[in-house]
């Protein structure tokens, strides 16, 4: 029985990945695409939305400890 070949779109530039083994960076086709993906994040380009823009850590301080 042969298992069944996923395959899906690359997020970053929309190539066919395998998903398995073969492609190390999945879901991404490569290193380069994976990187620009995480440029993005940490540039804030892309955020998981929130309720509100309060964050549990913007009261925190190092004096509280």
């Amino acid at each position: 029985m042969d298992p069944e070949i996923i395959e899906v779109n690359c997020p970053t530039c929309g190539k066919t990945v395998v998903w398995g083994e073969k492609s190390p960076f999945r879901p991404f086709c490569s290193k380069r695409c994976q990187l620009i993906d995480l440029g993005e994040w940490a540039d804030e380009e892309k955020r998981i939305p929130s309720k509100g823009d309060v964050n549990d850590l913007d009261d925190w301080s190092e004096e509280e400890i």
